[in-house]
């Protein structure tokens, strides 16, 4: 990947697209996705399209009950339990996906937190970083053999605009000092889409192709932690929880991007990419406004991507993946 495939290809589909804009008249029959998060919010209209379209779908919950009520009605759809922040409960998941599959053609990274309050898990890990990135990056290195079977998987990784809060803080990347929600949530969505530079980079020979994505503004489960009045404060919401803001996206319209970046024959042979609203994103100033769009440079820079991928393996103790 290179700074100059990091621009738009002319998808035919939009910014107001929905997930069935997407996935008209695409047949997934005898394929196989899993989907993090993918039983609320974006992660459960990503599941109901999938679904829809013939494909098989594993969906790694942390609260199981909640997963399977939510998925009743979902068809070729299967609830495993599963807690990103908790590494032993991503590789037993692994474990149980490759007892029962002999491939997987879709790695749909949906699920994260945000802006939440300071919390330590693991070995005193910083929980936004954990469990939006370490969390996803263990699980598809565990994965990978699968992935690889399929003979032309893609991983979906659910990137955001708010990347452009900050660069990975290579000094101190779990907050020791100075916790700050926000940047602990933009350096988790800047390793996300730098895991998907680096997983890309490292998977092609084998036909897996990896890329990042900001699904737009959506109000979903995600803000869960942030109080009414932040919401409100921020323009999102007004006093009721209604959403206001002009350029917030549907659900099914938050879901397209991810799903076009898992189907479009656009993106065949590409990856290492960041997309949103549909297509490729172009590369943003340093200075730009956030909710401008773009990537910034230093979310898809390969060296940058290559380090954190060493600093997670070394971290999580994941099984490596080799060229």
């Amino acid at each position: 990947m290179t700074s100059t495939d990091q621009q738009p290809l002319g998808s035919p589909f939009s910014a107001v697209s929905t997930a069935e804009d997407v996935m008209a008249g695409l047949d997934l029959s005898g394929t196989s996705a899993m989907v993090t998060g993918g039983y609320s919010g974006l992660g459960l209209e990503t599941t109901r399209a999938l679904s829809a379209a013939g494909a098989r779908v594993i969906v790694p919950a942390r609260r199981p009950e909640v997963a399977r009520a939510a998925l009743a009605e979902v068809e070729r759809c299967e609830v495993i339990f599963m807690d990103l922040a908790d590494l032993d409960s991503v590789r037993a998941a692994a474990a149980r996906i490759s007892d029962s599959l002999a491939r997987l053609d879709l790695f749909m990274a949906v699920a994260g937190v945000m802006a939440t309050p300071e919390r330590r898990v693991g070995p005193g890990w910083e929980s936004q970083f954990t469990a939006n990135h370490f969390g996803h990056f263990t699980l598809a290195c565990e994965l990978y053999p699968l992935l690889a079977a399929a003979g032309g998987a893609r991983v979906v990784v659910n990137s955001s605009a708010g990347h452009a809060l900050t660069d990975i803080r290579w000094h101190d990347p779990h907050f020791r000092t100075g916790y700050d929600k926000w940047l602990a949530y933009g350096q988790a969505k800047t390793a996300n889409a730098l895991f998907a530079v680096q997983l890309d980079a490292l998977g092609r020979n084998d036909g897996v192709r990896a890329l990042a994505l900001h699904p737009g503004k959506i109000v979903t489960g995600l803000q869960r932690e942030m109080t009414l009045r932040e919401q409100i404060d921020r323009g999102w919401v007004d006093e009721h929880g209604k959403v206001i803001g002009a350029d917030f996206k549907t659900p099914s319209q938050g879901a397209a991007t991810g799903l076009w970046a898992a189907t479009s024959r656009l993106l065949d042979d590409r990856g290492g990419l960041y997309l949103e609203d549909c297509d490729v994103s172009g590369v943003s100033a340093p200075d730009a406004p956030m909710d401008d769009g773009g990537v910034r440079a230093y979310a898809i820079d390969p060296g940058a991507a290559a380090r954190l991928w060493d600093l997670s393996i070394t971290a999580t103790g994941a099984t490596p993946i080799t060229r």
